[in-house]
């Protein structure tokens, strides 16, 4: 859903389009939100402000001295610094333009634009230094890391402040994009569920096209209640719905067998200006997995290895103990409470083991505090077969078994603190897929095991995408992405995420 994706062939007005020796000609609409106005009026406000950090730095040094007395002898006026100012305000947004700062998509998350930002004033900065030093500047060298610091804060809440600002208007549905979903399969309905979930994003569903009449509306449960997204016409009418109603993007989730619709509603799109955004389906997942070389001029084509190897894996088992560590000692505290909490409230031990399936499908045992009754484990079965649930992923959103004290910690995530001792032991991770139970990897299909190629964790990117309320197809899809594409970076993105996922409990029983 990317900006990125609209075609710039000139300008258009509203209207529908118009035949000319037999081919659709769109006449061209315009909207000052896909111009190159706010974008530039974007790198205009960073460069003041990029500026403005150098001034600031001035006056901290030179007129309240942070960082130590400035005799008057060696106070020098800020023209002195013109020169690097201009320099640092030119190359760090040539940096920042070049790391497509300017064409983020809008449901970019904020650590990473703030990482972009971080990196391309650091490297701005990093080329000033290196100019000042063969260039023999000698004024104080304590500006440059106060502007460094300035220009990251300035420039990062100036982001956040806009992101507030455009959260309140497309929550009141002022500047949002109008969208249409093609297709009512498991993607396109996760696609809408999404939308609706999240109208922050700026998007507002129209309604959806597909191949044929419904032969029932279509019905979808999301955090704000039942909604029934609106049937607008099948496939052959699209090109008339979208010009009728004004559409900005279309979302495009049809399965694999209709793939030569996909390329023609794709190039109508083009030819309409329109926005587009192509949702894979689950069935196409080596598709995103493959990579290709190339030897004597032939391709080959292999799957991709995890990136969990080697130094990496070294890194990530450091960061892994360092956490573990901290946080079973800082939390000793509340879990010694809890310990007691559980006691007072349901007879049984005060933890609950269970063997879990980790890296290379090795069992272990897993630690957590006892959310449920004494023996839980023994009704499971009876219940899976009274729910009609699959074994993959069983769970209840009220299961019966749950203890009052089970109810808070299930919904705080409370009772997952013990993992840190099997993160300790390196049976864990702190990010990782899920460790599924033995009765859940007898189930797996092939494409399932590949997540068993990493060691488990105890949150990862399913938990902070929906956690219980995603399909388990959905889930492994989220696992496998972090197994081919793990980074410490990512790694502490997940953790972020974490945090008020936990303390809001969405999609936590």
């Amino acid at each position: 859903m990317s900006s990125d994706t609209r075609a710039t062939h000139g300008e258009r007005d509203t209207g529908l389009a118009v035949r000319t020796n037999g081919l659709m000609t769109p006449r061209r609409r315009r909207s000052w939100r896909r111009s190159w106005l706010p974008r530039l009026g974007q790198a205009a406000l960073d460069g003041l402000l990029l500026g403005l950090a150098f001034w600031l730095a001035y006056q901290l040094r030179y007129h309240w001295e942070v960082g130590g007395d400035v005799p008057d002898l060696f106070v020098q006026p800020f023209t002195a610094f013109a020169g690097r100012t201009a320099l640092f305000v030119f190359a760090t947004l040539v940096i920042l333009g070049l790391r497509g700062l300017y064409r983020l998509p809008r449901w970019t998350s904020f650590v990473d634009e703030a990482s972009i930002i971080a990196s391309g004033v650091t490297t701005g900065m990093a080329l000033v230094i290196l100019y000042s030093f063969l260039s023999r500047f000698t004024p104080s060298r304590l500006i440059f890391i106060y502007a460094w610091i300035l220009a990251i804060l300035l420039l990062v809440s100036e982001r956040l402040a806009g992101r507030w600002i455009r959260a309140w208007l497309w929550a009141r549905e002022r500047g949002v994009d109008r969208v249409v979903v093609i297709g009512s399969g498991p993607a396109a309905r996760r696609i809408m569920q999404y939308l609706y979930n999240h109208p922050r994003l700026g998007y507002r569903v129209l309604g959806y096209v597909d191949l044929e009449p419904p032969s029932e509306p279509l019905v979808l449960g999301t955090e704000r209640g039942v909604v029934q997204p609106p049937y607008l016409g099948t496939l052959d009418q699209a090109v008339a719905l979208i010009e009728s109603f004004q559409v900005d993007e279309v979302i495009v989730a049809l399965p694999p067998a209709h793939h030569d619709r996909v390329l023609e509603i794709v190039e109508q799109c083009r030819e309409l200006d329109v926005a587009f955004s192509l949702v894979p389906d689950l069935f196409e997942l080596a598709l995103d997995r493959v990579q290709i070389s190339e030897v004597a001029g032939l391709p080959l084509i292999g799957i991709k290895e995890s990136r969990l190897q080697g130094w990496n894996w070294w890194v990530k088992r450091t960061m892994d103990l360092v956490i573990a560590a901290t946080v079973l000692v800082l939390a000793a505290p509340l879990m010694l409470l809890i310990a007691v909490a559980i006691k007072l409230d349901s007879p049984g031990p005060v933890f609950f083991r269970q063997i879990r399936i980790g890296k290379g499908g090795k069992p272990f045992v897993l630690y957590k505090f006892r959310s449920m009754i004494d023996g839980a484990d023994r009704q499971q079965e009876t219940l899976r077969r009274a729910t009609g649930r699959s074994p993959l992923l069983f769970k209840l959103r009220d299961d019966p078994r749950v203890t009052r004290v089970g109810r808070i910690l299930r919904r705080t995530s409370l009772d997952e603190l013990p993992q840190f001792w099997n993160v300790l032991k390196g049976e864990m991770s702190v990010v990782g897929p899920r460790p599924p139970v033995p009765e859940e990897v007898a189930e797996y299909q092939d494409w399932h095991l590949q997540r068993l190629l990493v060691t488990p964790g105890l949150t990862g990117l399913w938990q902070v995408n929906g956690r219980s309320d995603l399909t388990f197809d959905e889930m492994v899809r989220l696992d496998l992405y972090y197994v081919e594409n793990w980074s410490p970076w990512l790694d502490l993105k997940v953790m972020l995420r974490t945090v008020p996922v936990v303390l809001t409990g969405r999609g936590a029983y």
